[in-house]
């Protein structure tokens, strides 16, 4: 990067913490808030009470269609414009046209959703994902480019049954279940993770089961995408939120896949694999502060050979509320097994699903939740009522020094037999989030990771940088 395009980033980084520090933000009405799946919006309020503060947005938010407001539509949509520049991707690796790459994504997404009465409902989400030209290895991927599509496109039977809300649902549908360590719509990517199947979802007091089959949907960047007919992915998934401060959350689940071709550390074959997990959060009786656990594992076969497979995590908090700007401190340990020795007759490496990775191992995503260590220490702090500082601190290990280093997607990016050593690196993440109002939220990062001696034994060991500035309007 020549000096006059750093001074010109530097300058645009710093106008953007300026500007997510000053501008003040407006007070949010008593509302629907935004979610991050759309569909999980109910504007029907909108229709007999609504908010004391209108919005300018309203009048497409509730759309009645008769006179009784039996059927009634709802509008919405959302931009999203993000800049990312890069120095050392992957360590530095080729094949890359540059060092270093500066370049935007762009996302764009509208929906409509229908009700009628109170047992039907279709909701159909359009989709445009585009990006500038992309000088680093793999150019502009599917995680960039999807010219336009469907995000989400299904129908919805719902009835009382017992005193539980039962809700049958078909169609093309994003998922995130739980805190989004296995199973997350991915909306980090620019062209976001979404799902073709059936579901059956029971809500009764504070639990929500959810009992699903589905394919995951494959991205054309040029065509109109089609789910992956080579896998299978199903299950059981159960949350409980706690009714009252103070109580505990839970859940439980169990997750199926079936691909017809994987491999694991030398070994291939049919993948059948079931994931058995739960998950438990709420307050230590200490002040205000709080923990977070949660299990899974794994069990099938790969081939001939067997899975044995598990990942823990585990996290604990406390926030400062007595004091100016309310710093919160957290320390947590991720581990995911890894594979011991390379093609044999059992499979250790964990299988991390359909995960959200960043939001837990670096926003660089250079690792995933496969064979890996993860110590984080994270400090953050509010000020100005909407933003967030917050600095993330992650040192990684592979679990297993015979099985590789893996990516937020799966992907190998070193292979285990390249290098003797568990250590793969520190990761800094340095985030300020800053929201305007209902309708805006911006996001500024840098993040650097420092190659560890893993990485040097096994190629090319630049430490990378990442760093990036987004702006999103959601109505």
């Amino acid at each position: 990067m020549d000096e006059t395009r750093n001074d010109a980033w530097k300058g645009l980084f710093a106008a953007a913490a300026l500007l997510i520090a000053l501008v003040g933000s407006a007070d949010a009405a008593d509302r629907p808030a935004f979610q991050p799946l759309s569909f999980a919006e109910n504007w029907s309020v909108l229709k007999s009470t609504p908010p004391a503060t209108a919005d300018f947005f309203d009048p497409i938010k509730y759309i009645p269609l008769t006179g009784t407001d039996w059927a009634w539509l709802s509008l919405g949509g959302q931009l999203r414009e993000r800049v990312e520049a890069w120095n050392g991707f992957a360590f530095g690796a080729p094949p890359t046209a540059d060092d270093d790459a500066v370049f935007l994504v762009s996302r764009l997404l509208t929906h409509a959703d229908l009700h009628l009465g109170s047992h039907l409902r279709a909701f159909v989400e359009a989709r445009s994902s585009l990006a500038t030209d992309r000088d680093l290895a793999g150019g502009r991927r599917t995680l960039e480019v999807d010219e336009l599509d469907l995000e989400n496109a299904f129908a919805d039977v719902a009835f009382d049954a017992g005193g539980a809300k039962v809700t049958l649902r078909g169609g093309r549908e994003e998922m995130l279940l739980g805190k989004e360590r296995l199973v997350s719509p991915l909306d980090w990517s620019n062209t976001k993770r979404t799902f073709e199947g059936a579901a059956a979802i029971v809500t009764l007091g504070g639990w929500n089961a959810r009992a699903f089959w589905s394919r995951p949907v494959l991205v054309k960047k040029y065509e109109f995408n089609v789910n992956d007919d080579t896998t299978q992915f199903y299950g059981i998934y159960v949350t409980h939120a706690p009714a009252a401060p103070g109580a505990l959350a839970f859940d439980f689940y169990w997750l199926g896949l079936e691909r017809d071709s994987a491999t694991f550390n030398g070994t291939s074959g049919k993948e059948n694999r079931h994931t058995l997990g739960a998950r438990v959060a709420g307050p230590i009786p200490l002040g205000t502060s709080d923990y977070e656990a949660e299990g899974a594992y794994q069990v099938g076969d790969v081939g001939s050979a067997d899975i044995n497979a598990f990942m823990l995590t585990a996290q604990a908090g406390t926030t400062l509320s007595g004091v100016m700007a309310k710093p919160r401190f957290e320390f947590g340990v991720d581990y995911a097994s890894g594979d011991g020795k390379a093609g044999s007759r059992n499979v250790g490496t964990f299988n991390q699903l359909f995960p959200l990775g960043h939001a837990y191992f670096g926003y660089i995503d250079i690792v995933g939740r496969q064979n890996i260590v993860d110590v984080r220490e994270s400090a953050s702090c509010a000020f100005f009522a909407a933003s967030t500082l917050k600095l993330d601190v992650h040192y990684f290990l592979r679990a297993d020094n015979s099985d590789a280093l893996y990516n937020a997607g799966g992907g190998v990016v070193r292979a285990g037999n390249l290098g003797t050593s568990d250590e793969i690196g520190t990761e800094l993440d340095l985030t300020l989030k800053r929201a305007f109002g209902p309708h805006i939220a911006a996001l500024l990062g840098y993040s650097h990771l420092f190659a560890g001696k893993f990485i040097e034994q096994s190629g090319s060991s630049a430490d990378t940088d990442l760093g990036y500035f987004s702006i999103q309007y959601t109505l």
